[in-house]
């Protein structure tokens, strides 16, 4: 396997491939679904260049964006790629999926209510084929969940349990960041930056970047703790 520079995003433990692949349009939006055998050939290709960060979502599909990985995890792909990727596929990938938009019934609504939480994140679970979760994404905010308990309560005991390592949010407001952060640690933000929609970086960008680099979970003193080569210094 290609090697490829690695980058911690937040303040904990998990870290990631600087690039990484998003499962999407292999599912869903993108046009029709995408033909297995080319997923699961394309899912191995990227590994085998370096790039380890596997960007999930139980919606997509629904559901079906999270076997794709979990396949090869389990080995249950081709002769070829099992065969490559023989040795512990586990190991060599960081598996990103996502919660909060609720399909039931054909119909869509979000949800973040601590039951479909836990519910959620077992289902992810089973269906990637894994004891646990490298980074967690609330995929949507729901607003109708009493303030108080509305900000990662449940994945904090999920992450006590072991059932993931970090925990992420999609599409959050910065205030709402600021407040999850409070009660555990906010590794990563997932939203779209581009050309084409760069309204984040009048609020959102400013309040991540120093999430990332440690400011927020570590205190008024962290500067203190730096290397004299720390690029922190300089920021």
């Amino acid at each position: 396997m290609a090697s490829m520079r690695k980058m911690k995003p937040g303040s904990q433990g998990v870290e990631v491939s600087a690039q990484g692949l998003g499962y999407m349009g292999m599912s869903v939006f993108y046009g029709p679904p995408k033909p297995e055998p080319d997923m699961i050939q394309l899912i191995h290709h990227t590994i085998d260049a370096g790039v380890t960060y596997l960007n999930i979502a139980d919606v997509y599909g629904p559901f079906t964006n999270e076997l794709l990985p979990g396949k090869i995890i389990k080995h249950c792909c081709s002769l070829h790629v099992a065969t490559a990727l023989s040795g512990g596929v586990r190991d060599k990938v960081e598996l990103a999926t996502k919660f909060g938009i609720s399909s039931a019934d054909n119909k869509t609504k979000i949800r973040g209510d601590a039951a479909y939480v836990r519910s959620a994140c077992e289902g992810s679970l089973k269906r990637l084929g894994v004891d646990s979760i490298d980074l967690y994404y609330q995929h949507r905010i729901d607003t109708r969940v009493p303030s108080k308990s509305r900000f990662v309560g449940e994945l904090k005991k999920l992450v006590e349990e072991g059932k993931i390592k970090d925990i992420g949010l999609s599409e959050a407001l910065a205030s709402t960041i600021r407040r999850a952060d409070v009660v555990h640690p906010i590794t990563a933000v997932q939203l779209e930056w581009s050309l084409w929609s760069r309204d984040v970086e009048e609020e959102i960008v400013p309040t991540c970047r120093p999430l990332a680099s440690g400011f927020f979970s570590l205190g008024a003193k962290f500067i203190e703790s730096l290397p004299n080569n720390d690029s922190r210094n300089v920021c």
